[in-house]
């Protein structure tokens, strides 16, 4: 497994990390003992990079890692988290006293004094532009309740702005095959500023796996199936906002780049951790099986033949729909 330093936080972190939103319960029920399994197998697999959300699960999710943590002392593991999605969206939530609170909240699911990585959960936009918000990230950073602090963003311009903030140490964002637009300017911008990409989204909720048809279903409390029109939250983060029958078509054509010996999941996770700037890809996983496979792909090699497939796809399928919105 190959590792990369994450932004300024001079951590090594495998460049397949480990999303954890599905273990919060919100793609459906996940059983607590297959949880512990699958943080288990990853790490076996060589990851070391566990992302995840007090919201997800309302907290079973970091839940579930520090109970890992706990019960697995000594490893080498960077967790970051991230707060802001537990109240309303509007940017006077975000203050210190309130994130003070979220943190202590994180810090006693996760089992820990201070918190690796803190990242803004995809706040309203003009947070990011809020001197007293860093400044406040910078207090916690000083009272030892966090490391390092970072951003999760839905659109490009709020990366841009968060690079330009010296202090930053990551920028979380949708990159996929289906979404290439951060190749443009976040990519670039993060390398010459030392903030890293964690590229999240990287199936685009499953699609890019190639096991979905037409007929596919999905559970009640599933978000590609509550939220495949936007109801809940951002539309972009469900099947990457491509629609979903397009999204198949797309997928037919990029099962013919997929190398011998990868699989579909693979390929695309691969195709995202070789572009330049891109420190992790958090793929999540539902069982064992999963979670070892996606660590695989970091020994899948991408050519420039695959490379300039993808972009013909992304170009053919999507650009004109997906390239402005985000």
């Amino acid at each position: 497994m190959e590792h990369r330093i994450l932004g300024n936080t001079g951590r090594n972190v495998s460049i397949v990390g480990l999303g954890t939103w599905q273990l919060g319960a919100d793609w459906g029920n996940v059983d607590p003992a297959q949880t512990q399994a699958i943080l288990a197998a990853s790490v076996e697999a060589g990851v070391n990079f566990f992302d995840t959300a007090d919201v997800y699960g309302d907290g079973k999710s970091e839940q579930a890692i520090g109970r890992f943590l706990a019960d697995n002392p000594g490893l080498d593991i960077t967790v970051a988290t991230k707060m802001g999605r537990r109240v309303d969206q509007k940017p006077e939530n975000y203050t210190l006293a309130n994130f003070r609170q979220w943190v202590d909240r994180s810090r006693k699911n996760l089992g820990t004094d201070t918190l690796d990585l803190v990242q803004l959960h995809c706040p309203p936009t003009p947070v990011f532009s809020s001197n007293e918000v860093y400044d406040a990230l910078d207090t916690l950073v000083a009272e030892g309740a966090i490391r390092n602090y970072g951003v999760s963003v839905e659109r490009t311009d709020e990366a841009l702005e968060a690079i330009r903030r010296g202090s930053t140490a990551s920028v979380q964002i949708i990159l996929n095959a289906f979404r290439l637009k951060p190749l443009d300017e976040v990519l670039p911008a993060a390398k010459a500023a030392n903030v890293g990409i964690i590229a999240r989204v990287p199936l685009a909720s499953g699609l890019l796996s190639g096991k979905y048809t037409k007929d596919t279903t999905f559970a009640e409390n599933d978000h590609r199936n509550y939220n495949r029109n936007g109801d809940s939250f951002d539309v972009g983060e469900t099947f990457s906002g491509v629609d979903y029958e397009l999204g198949l078509k797309a997928v037919a054509e990029f099962e013919q780049l997929v190398p011998s010996g990868a699989t579909t999941a693979q390929a695309a996770i691969a195709w995202i951790a070789a572009q330049d700037g891109v420190t992790t890809v958090i793929p999540g996983a539902r069982n064992v099986d999963q979670a070892k496979a996606n660590a695989a792909a970091a020994s899948v090699q991408v050519t420039e033949e695959f490379d300039a497939g993808v972009r013909w796809i992304y170009d053919h399928y999507f650009r004109e729909a997906i390239h402005p919105r985000w």
